[in-house]
């Protein structure tokens, strides 16, 4: 079978759209972010009369306040992965479906986030606002050089590989949270990373369907780029907090990736493909296995 263009791979795309947004909507648990801050714990800083951040006030372990970072710029970063994802699904289109949703879903992340670090004063807020200029400034993806060669199922095997990423990585940021509100801060934001992978992982399925060589290749080459690009991998300044979160992703991370992004588009059942594909095929059932 011939490849697809680019424009006749997002027609094909865009038949199983409304049927996998309406899969997401189903199974997405709204909530608000301001539900889940303890307000009752926070006070003034120095600018309204108040005192600024000492660190002695932090409340949580160097581990988890560097992973909390990790996550929080992560997150922050969110109008870069916006623009990646609006390459090839413009937001104007009915691609909104996917990307206005995905991006009004996951933009409660870095609010409950902040706005819980900041009242519980568990870090120091001017460096987390300082980072943030630098990090979300500098953006994921934002050079030609990285973004020109990504088609569109490029794009969606990135996106559904960092979406099970941030699961795995809150998975382990939940162990030494301690304390009962974080956890459940987490856990609702886990819970909308895990929906928004199985939508990616939809999304491929479809991808299949549609040219199953580019697909399998495009899931093969996230695999190997998110390996070398964890969590907290970009931000700068940040070598003394990567250390302590250094095994936050490790083997057993990227072979459950694999194993769930195979399962998502029933790899083990994919025939016929070219030399390059089947290669790229069984590099992924390679990792899955361990």
């Amino acid at each position: 079978m011939n490849a697809l263009t680019e424009d006749d791979l997002i027609i094909a795309l865009e038949k199983a759209l409304p049927e996998i947004a309406e899969d997401h909507q189903s199974a997405a648990s709204p909530w608000n972010p301001h539900d889940w801050v303890p307000w009752d714990d926070g006070r003034n800083f120095a600018f309204l009369g108040g005192d600024d951040f000492d660190p002695s006030q932090a409340t949580l372990s160097d581990e988890a306040r560097a992973g909390l970072l990790a996550l929080l710029l992560t997150k922050d970063n969110l109008p870069s992965y916006h623009r990646v994802l609006a390459k090839h699904f413009p937001a104007f289109s009915e691609w909104r479906q996917l990307i206005g949703v995905w991006t009004a879903e996951d933009n409660r992340h870095s609010i409950v986030l902040r706005d819980y670090l900041v009242v519980r004063r568990a870090i120091d807020p001017v460096d987390a606002e300082d980072r943030r200029l630098v990090h979300v400034t500098k953006g994921y993806r934002q050079t030609p050089e990285q973004v020109d060669p990504l088609g569109p199922l490029d794009v969606l095997a990135l996106m559904a590989v960092h979406e099970n990423q941030c699961v795995s990585f809150i998975k382990r940021m939940s162990a030494v949270a301690a304390d009962d509100v974080l956890v459940q801060i987490l856990a609702k934001i886990s819970a909308d990373d895990q929906q928004q992978a199985n939508t990616f992982g939809a999304f491929l399925n479809a991808g299949i369907v549609a040219d199953q060589d580019a697909t399998v290749i495009a899931i093969d080459s996230a695999l190997a780029l998110g390996r070398a690009e964890a969590i907290g991998h970009d931000i700068d300044d940040f070598e003394a907090e990567r250390a302590l979160i250094a095994d936050y992703e490790n083997s057993d991370t990227w072979r459950d990736i694999a194993a769930t992004l195979a399962d998502a588009v029933k790899l083990d059942s994919v025939e016929g493909l070219g030399e390059e594909a089947e290669a790229a095929r069984q590099r992924i059932l390679s990792r899955a296995r361990g």
